[in-house]
C-alpha cells in the first residue's frame, strides 16, 4: 500500500512539473511576441525615429516614411529637410537616427565618417534647371561653367533670349550643390546668387524668375514650370545615368551611427527592399542602385561594374 501511495504521489509531481513548464513556455513566447520595437521580427513594431538631411531625398524619404506608418501604426517617423550637411553632422551627435546626404560622409569636413555606416538607398541624377522663357534646351559642359561662375551673363550668348542670367544657388550645407559643382561644374565655385536652403524653393524661385537658372534632381522635374537642361547633347535621363554617359548623380545615402537598430533598421530595411526600390522609388523619380551599370566612390572616380 504504502508503494502504491508513494507511486501515485510521483506521477501526480510529475504532471505539475510538466503543466508547470508548459505554463513557462508559453509565457517566455508571450513576452517575446510582445517585444515591440526590437527589430527582431517578433511582435508589432512600434517606436519613433527622427529623419534629416538632404533635401533631395526628402519627397522619397517622406514617400517611405508614409507607406512604412501605414503597415506599422505604432511607428512614427519624422522626415525633416535642412541639407546633407545637416544631416550628417546631426546624425553623427546622436540628435536623429538617419542622416540623409547625397555626398560620401567622407566628402564633408568635420564628419567622423568611420563611425558612420552606409546605407545606399539609390542613386539620383541632377541637372541645370532654367526658366522655361529663357529660350535654350542644351548646354556644353564648358558654357555650363561659365554660366555659373559669371563669366557668360545674358542667354543671348548661348542663342537664348536677351535676359539677363539669375543664378539661383543652395548652400555650402547642401549636398545637392555639393555634386552639382563636383560633376556638373568640375569644382569650380559658383558666384554670388540667390540661394536657397530647400530644392522646392529654388524650383520655385526659377520658374517665377525670368532669366533664372538653378540645378536641381530629376525627381523635381514633375511639370513643365522648370525646363532640364541636357549637357553636351546627352538627355537627362535615368537611362543615360546608369550608363554612365550623363555625368551629375551621385548615390543617395541614409547614414546612421553605428550599425541600424530596431525602427531605424526596419525602415532602412523596408526602403532597400525589393517591392519598395522597384514601386515607389522609381516612381519618385529615383535610381535603384541595382540598376547602375557604373559605380563611384568616395573620390569621384567612375568605373564600369
Amino acid at each position: 500500500m504504502k508503494s502504491f501511495k508513494r507511486l501515485t504521489f510521483m506521477m501526480m509531481l510529475s504532471l505539475v512539473v510538466i503543466i508547470a513548464a508548459a505554463c513557462g513556455n508559453n509565457s517566455a513566447k508571450e513576452d517575446g511576441e510582445g517585444n515591440s520595437g526590437s527589430g527582431d521580427g517578433l511582435g508589432e513594431l512600434s517606436g519613433s525615429i527622427t529623419v534629416s538631411g538632404s533635401s533631395a531625398m526628402q519627397p522619397l524619404v517622406a514617400a517611405a516614411a508614409e507607406q512604412f506608418m501605414n503597415e506599422n501604426p505604432g511607428v512614427d517617423v519624422q522626415v525633416q529637410a535642412g541639407g546633407s550637411g545637416t544631416g550628417l553632422s546631426q546624425v553623427s551627435e546622436g540628435s536623429v537616427d538617419i542622416g540623409n546626404s547625397d555626398v560620401f560622409a567622407e566628402e564633408k569636413e568635420g564628419i567622423p565618417a568611420d563611425e558612420l555606416v552606409d546605407h545606399k538607398v539609390a542613386v539620383v541624377g541632377m541637372t541645370a534647371a532654367v526658366n522655361p522663357e529663357v529660350g535654350i534646351k542644351d548646354i556644353s559642359k564648358e558654357d555650363l561653367k561659365k554660366v555659373f561662375t559669371g563669366e557668360i551673363k545674358n542667354w543671348k550668348e548661348l542663342g537664348g533670349k536677351d535676359q539677363k542670367i539669375v543664378l539661383v544657388n543652395r548652400p555650402d550645407s547642401s549636398g545637392t550643390r555639393d555634386t552639382f559643382v563636383k560633376y556638373g561644374l568640375d569644382g569650380e565655385t559658383p558666384a554670388e546668387g540667390v540661394t536657397e536652403d530647400s530644392s522646392n524653393t529654388v524650383k520655385k524661385i526659377i520658374s517665377e524668375t525670368e532669366g533664372a537658372v538653378g540645378y536641381l534632381a530629376f525627381s523635381y522635374f514633375t511639370d513643365d514650370t522648370v525646363t532640364p537642361l541636357s549637357v553636351d547633347g546627352v538627355k537627362a535621363t535615368d537611362e543615360n545615368v546608369q550608363k554612365g554617359e550623363f555625368p551629375i548623380w551621385a548615390y543617395q545615402h541614409s547614414y546612421t551611427k553605428g550599425e541600424a537598430e530596431g525602427v531605424a533598421k526596419a525602415f532602412l530595411d523596408y526602403m532597400m527592399g525589393e517591392e519598395f526600390q522597384k514601386s515607389v522609388l522609381t516612381d519618385q523619380g529615383y535610381i535603384p542602385a541595382i540598376n547602375m551599370e557604373v559605380e563611384r566612390d568616395a573620390e569621384g572616380k567612375q568605373t564600369d561594374k
